[in-house]
């Protein structure tokens, strides 16, 4: 259990226990946006074509975040900073996107490509998934605070 929130907390300075849990938190969003993206190109593609099947698989992930987080924070009985739950939005940001660069090396694509993913201006909309890692939460951790 990470401790309530210290003095030290309170005036902005983030705790490293207090990213234990969070980063757990984070490795279940991995698992299940990895979960996702297998359906994405195996049934939704499939049946609804390539955009919409993005669209589609990057909302209901929107809504996986959402829900982890909230379920995460409603049930933890730890107290976290505002600066520490800053943090823990970027670092889940940070995790996820250097991760999808990471796979993205290792299968050979393009750099343009990935960087691409993050174009709304060409209809992507994968900018709200590490959008909503960022805010997830600072908004979930604060409307659960004890």
């Amino acid at each position: 259990m990470v401790p309530t929130t210290s003095t030290a907390a309170a005036a902005g300075t983030v705790r490293p226990s207090a990213l234990l849990a969070p980063l757990g938190v984070w490795l279940v969003l991995a698992v299940l946006a990895v979960a996702n993206g297998a359906f994405r190109e195996v049934v939704l593609i499939p049946r609804v074509g390539e955009h919409t099947g993005h669209v589609v698989s990057t909302l209901v992930l929107v809504a996986v975040i959402f829900a982890v987080s909230a379920a995460f924070f409603a049930s933890t009985d730890a107290q976290y900073a505002t600066a520490e739950l800053v943090t823990i939005g970027v670092v889940w940001t940070v995790l996820t996107v250097g991760f999808e660069f990471l796979v993205g090396y290792v299968e050979g694509t393009p750099v343009s490509v990935t960087v691409g993913q993050y174009d709304v201006f060409a209809g992507q909309v994968w900018i709200l998934v590490p959008l909503s890692l960022l805010v997830a939460p600072l908004v979930f951790g604060r409307a659960f605070a004890g």
